[in-house]
């Protein structure tokens, strides 16, 4: 049986689905908060008077804290048991909202937001492990496609029911709704959790492995370090502010180096080993720079459409909807055929998001003014669509020459640097959009199309790295095929 040290017994066939039910509600609230807030912003930055780096800590701050901590507490999971981590990280969460909808300041709700962060990086490394716990290997099919599900749908109501809210309650009060809505649902899943989800045997043997405490300080301030000059890039005046940026470039060359170092004697929070094949190490830099590039899309186009266009906050979450839609379907069916068309579906799937975003510039110029959202609608599907053949597909060909006895830390190690890379989107794009609407004076269409170009050359990056690995991979099969097709060497 594949369960590892430290699970638990096979609960019945009834108590695992209501078990895998409680994870997989726990796993959407957090992610649905990547998103939901978007459509959020303007409320929030009129009622509590958010400046645009606090703006932007609001969501990078949420993003990056997430992805720090789905690493360490993934291992600490496996090690110390699932089910009180999970539960842990539940209740953190469900505080840490009731928090945010409370917040009286600036300080105040980006602190909430950071502690929520965490607490979603906490819970979501567990759901995953889990399936591993609960499910024999032939069974994982079914309860891995839900948790696929869970994350596309997510993503795709997070903006509509943001609006929703707001629509029915009013931006003063509204947007407090949103963190508070995960109250209810909150409390529910920790008692539920705590009836349903199976413990740790006892008569396993619990692992005691380091958690490398340090690689995790290391990580976190180098990333903290290059993000702070992004976000605070308009409040510190100066040049100087970049040599924090450098400092923490520096503090990423010592993390590098002390997880070599780490890894002669324990397990390292990251295995640079891992960046020795050439599909992981290409994969992980096309998720990193997909996410720094679409995530932004949902960031700066709600604020145009509200603040821009005067859009009511539903409004604007029914405008981004095409988007989610499209990435939606197209993820079901890159899922069917991503064994069949390899990288080359990521290439086509990157080249669809660009085309879809320049189509979603040009609709926006012929029909200025407050239908240009509509005009829009059609691109942004297109674009969604191709979004939907590059995330879950980039995630299997990226994983899939991974061993599999290290393939629970890939898995890991992607996704904190899809976090990283949406928070460092945030940060680069949100800076250049308020640059550009105070050197325009309002001019919130030059300053989203701006932005929007630059989102496009996150893009473009990405697609170069998908590239290079059809084009390697491609050269690489020549060379074995020659190989094969070369006569032995005679034999004396």
């Amino acid at each position: 049986m594949d369960r590892g040290i430290g699970s638990s017994v096979t609960p019945d066939q009834s108590t695992r689905w209501k078990a895998l039910t409680v994870a997989l509600v726990a796993g959407f609230m957090t992610l649905l908060d990547v998103s939901i807030v978007n459509v959020a912003l303007p409320s929030i930055r009129e009622q509590l008077q958010l400046s645009s780096a606090e703006l932007q800590w609001v969501l990078s701050g949420y993003a990056l804290t997430f992805g720090l901590l789905l690493v360490p507490a993934g291992r600490f999971g496996d090690a110390r048991g699932r089910r009180n981590v999970f539960i842990v990280g539940l209740v953190l969460f469900t505080v840490s909202s009731a928090a945010a909808g409370l917040a009286q300041s600036a300080l105040w709700l980006v602190i909430a937001r950071l502690v929520q962060g965490a607490a979603a990086g906490i819970v979501n490394p567990q759901v995953s492990g889990l399936i591993q716990q609960m499910f024999e290997p032939k069974e994982r099919g079914k309860p891995f496609g839900l948790l696929g599900a869970t994350i596309g749908v997510s993503t795709a109501v997070g903006p509509l029911l943001g609006g929703l809210l707001i629509a029915l309650i009013g931006p003063e009060e509204g947007w407090r709704w949103i963190f508070y809505l995960n109250i209810p649902i909150g409390v529910v899943a920790v008692w539920l959790g705590y009836r349903w989800i199976p413990t740790a045997s006892s008569s396993g043997e619990r692992r005691r492995e380091s958690l490398d405490p340090v690689g995790v300080a290391l990580l976190g301030l180098g990333v903290v370090l290059v993000l702070l000059p992004l976000v605070q890039e308009r409040e510190w005046q100066g040049s100087g502010k970049w040599l924090i940026a450098v400092a923490g470039a520096v503090v990423l060359a010592g993390f590098v180096l002390w997880e070599r170092r780490y890894a002669r004697s324990a397990t390292p929070l990251v295995e640079l080993g891992l960046f020795t094949v050439r599909s992981y190490a290409l994969g992980a830099l096309i998720g990193l720079l997909y996410f720094a590039g679409f995530t932004t899309i949902f960031f700066i186009y709600t604020l145009y459409l509200q603040s821009g266009l005067g859009y009511s906050a539903l409004a604007a979450g029914l405008a981004i909807t095409p988007f989610a839609v499209g990435s939606a379907v197209a993820s079901a069916i890159g899922g069917r055929f991503v064994q069949r068309f390899g990288r080359h579906m990521v290439v086509g799937g990157l080249v669809g998001v660009i085309v879809g975003l320049a189509a979603a510039d040009v609709a926006l110029q012929l029909v200025p003014g407050h239908n240009g959202g509509w005009a829009a609608a059609f691109p942004l599907l297109v674009a969604g669509f191709g979004s939907g053949l590059v995330i879950s597909p980039n995630q299997t060909l990226t994983l899939a020459e991974v061993p599999v006895e290290r393939a629970g830390s890939a898995g890991a190690v992607l996704q904190t640097g899809q976090r990283i890379g949406t928070a460092m989107g945030i940060a680069a794009v949100g800076s250049f959009f308020f640059n550009r609407l105070a050197a325009g004076q309002g001019d919130w269409g030059g300053a989203f199309r701006g932005a929007l170009w630059l989102t496009v050359a996150f893009v473009a990056v990405a697609l170069a790295a998908a590239l290079a690995d059809v084009l390697t991979g491609r050269s690489s099969r020549r060379s074995e095929h020659r190989a094969a097709e070369e006569p032995a060497p005679a034999r004396r």
